[in-house]
């Protein structure tokens, strides 16, 4: 089965019931009965490359799709309420066990993220940090392996997405 967008998904309004015209490329939620506008936007994600002091950065394998079986730093999606360098260091801290410090901000790309037959718009914040004590990491969630390698020896096609790929480059 193809993907769907999320606006796709949406039949009645999740305000009064009414239905909801044709989904169309609009990625507003609009009940003509009760004036609800609600705006489907990207969620955010963060990922950290995170160093040690030999320039090598942790990458997990992950164990569950999307993407399964592919290179990705730890990361994940940001709680409502969290500020990204909260988030990277939180998703960091779960994946690996890691503390990190002199956490920088990279850059961000657009993604899709295909799961369970729906595609979610998500921009991904990617970060630089120094682990803290990297003897000390394991693999925690979502990942079957973890290692430590030079980022310039990674192949871009082993990563788990595009905007991994874009950040990794």
């Amino acid at each position: 089965m193809n993907p769907l967008p999320p606006r796709s998904l949406f039949r009645h309004c999740p305000r009064c019931a009414a239905p909801l015209p044709t989904p169309s490329d609009d990625p507003r939620l609009h009940c003509e009965a009760c004036g609800l506008v609600y705006y489907l936007n990207s969620a955010v994600a963060v990922a950290v490359f995170a160093a040690r002091k030999d320039g090598r950065v942790v990458f997990l394998r992950r164990s569950r799709p999307p993407a399964m079986g592919r290179w990705a730093p730890p990361g994940g999606f940001i709680d409502i309420g969290e500020a990204a360098e909260a988030a990277a260091a939180r998703e960091l801290r779960e994946e690996t066990g890691l503390a990190i410090d002199s956490l920088r901000f990279l850059g961000s790309w657009p993604n899709r993220y295909e799961f369970k037959e729906v595609v979610y718009p998500v921009l991904d914040l990617f970060f630089t940090a120094r682990a803290i004590d990297p003897d000390r990491a394991r693999p925690i969630e979502e990942a079957e392996e973890l290692a430590w390698l030079h980022p310039l020896d990674v192949d871009p096609a082993s990563m788990a997405f595009p905007s991994m790929t874009s950040a990794l480059i």
